[in-house]
């Protein structure tokens, strides 16, 4: 294999690792709010990206106004979630909520069955399919939208933890979430906050990946299980965990597909999950306290 397949391969595996970085993101904003996992979050990337295709050619409206519907009506869907069957849940214990995340999965999935059917629906590419050539290998506009937003999204997390009220709160329920109560912080209100904004980064993950892979009422489900492993890669709780883990799986995973077989694509992640947990279950960035 040339060096020029190599530089390919690492271009795809950047793009695809954008994504799973995104919804890791999401992952770790609910298992600092709640200590549980919100197997749920793939179905906020599938919303994202069928509400935006099947709105933009229904209404006939341009993709950008579809693309904000579709953040809306998503963080809507996760505010619901909270309310709805987290919230009167949370003093039943960590396993209870997992399982709720998961009935909400297949009830999300159900519903968008019901609604869009079966087939793959597309979204057209923001900036066109010319591709751009660069070092001898060729990255596709869209793939520039991924990393884009993921970067944006890195750092506009950071600026929110940082820098506002509202993030500090989170921080302290994640550090410590007793002495967030005695300082007077409401724990109800920091896990909605984690559930909006999961969702919203959720949906935006799954806008900017349609026009590179079209989307279904299906694809929330891998795509959720390999945010998942970046995650844990990274380091649960961990934002910049998270970035690079998604980072680093996508790119191990197009690796391994291009140099060994595409067959272990999908096997590629789960085998790096088990190893992590095995050798170092606190993930590479994985701090105490979800530390982001």
């Amino acid at each position: 294999m040339t060096s020029s397949q190599v530089w390919q391969l690492l271009i795809s595996g950047l793009t695809i690792g954008g994504i799973y970085a995104l919804i890791a993101l999401g992952f770790s904003l609910i298992y600092n709010a709640t200590n549980a996992i919100n197997f749920a979050q793939g179905e906020f990337v599938m919303l994202g990206g069928m509400i935006t295709a099947a709105s933009s050619s229904a209404w006939d409206i341009p993709l950008w106004l579809a693309a904000v519907f579709a953040v809306v009506v998503t963080t809507l869907v996760g505010l619901l979630l909270d309310r709805a069957a987290i919230r009167p849940a949370r003093n039943a214990g960590i396993v209870v909520v997992i399982i709720i995340t998961i009935g909400a999965s297949i009830f999300i999935r159900g519903l968008a069955s019901i609604i869009w059917g079966p087939d793959e629906r597309p979204v057209a590419a923001f900036s066109g399919d010319m591709p751009i050539r660069l070092w001898g290998g060729a990255i596709a506009p869209q793939s520039l939208w991924v990393l884009g937003t993921t970067l944006v999204i890195a750092v506009a997390m950071y600026v929110i933890f940082e820098y506002t009220i509202v993030g500090k709160a989170m921080r302290a329920c994640a550090v410590n979430p007793h002495a967030a109560r005695l300082c007077g912080i409401e724990m109800s209100r920091m896990i909605t906050w984690s559930f909006v904004l999961a969702a919203s980064i959720g949906a935006i993950a799954g806008i900017v990946l349609a026009p590179i892979t079209m989307t279904q009422y299906t694809v929330g489900i891998m795509l959720g299980l390999k945010g998942f492993c970046a995650a844990v890669l990274g380091g649960l709780g961990s934002g910049l965990g998270g970035i690079a883990g998604g980072l680093i799986l996508g790119v191990l995973e197009s690796l391994g597909a291009g140099l060994i077989s595409s067959q272990y694509k999908d096997a590629i992640a789960f085998i790096i999950l088990i190893v992590m947990l095995l050798v170092r279950p606190r993930g590479i960035f994985g701090k105490p306290g979800g530390e982001w």
